[in-house]
């Protein structure tokens, strides 16, 4: 049964996440977001872990101390803001995001709140996610800053005029 609610869960949250990428012009990331949710490393803890609230990566960091699928998962997605996260002797670095990378990771988050909080879902969902965690205090001070100005602006503003914005911002910095 988790089989195909998981298969559904990852299916919607791709398509929300290509529709929001192809109104900041990635397309080819929209087409390519997440396939690696269904390498054997991740969908099968997908499916032992599914709860259909929250990542199935929450559920199998809480039992085993930490999340193979998850480690799988932010290697090989630059949308992550940890993929972007490097170590140096006992040095933590920080690289700032790549814009098409960037706008793919707000992409991600909106859809991600979508997914999960359902009808629960409002524009400022994400950014209540975002400031509820200690995410920004692990993400280069720019690319941090630059996630709270929009996430901010779509609790503000709305989808359509932020994601024009997400849209002009990857343009500008090609």
């Amino acid at each position: 049964m988790n089989f195909f609610k998981h298969l559904s869960t990852v299916t919607r949250h791709r398509r929300a996440v290509r529709k929001l990428c192809f109104k900041c012009g990635l397309i080819r990331q929209g087409l390519m977001h997440d396939l690696s949710k269904f390498s054997r490393a991740e969908f099968w803890a997908g499916v032992k872990y599914f709860q259909g609230y929250r990542s199935p990566q929450a559920e199998e960091r809480e039992r085993l101390g930490y999340s193979a699928a998850w480690l799988h998962h932010k290697g090989r997605n630059k949308h992550h803001f940890e993929y972007w996260t490097d170590f140096s002797d006992d040095r933590k670095i920080l690289v700032e995001m790549p814009a098409k990378y960037f706008a793919e990771m707000v992409c991600d988050r909106v859809a991600a709140s979508k997914i999960y909080l359902k009808e629960k879902y409002t524009d400022a969902s994400p950014l209540e996610y975002y400031l509820n965690r200690t995410d920004g205090k692990s993400m280069h001070p720019d690319t941090a800053q630059r996630l709270e100005y929009f996430l901010t602006l779509l609790k503000e503003k709305g989808e359509d005029y932020t994601f024009k914005q997400l849209k002009k911002f990857v343009k500008e910095n090609k």
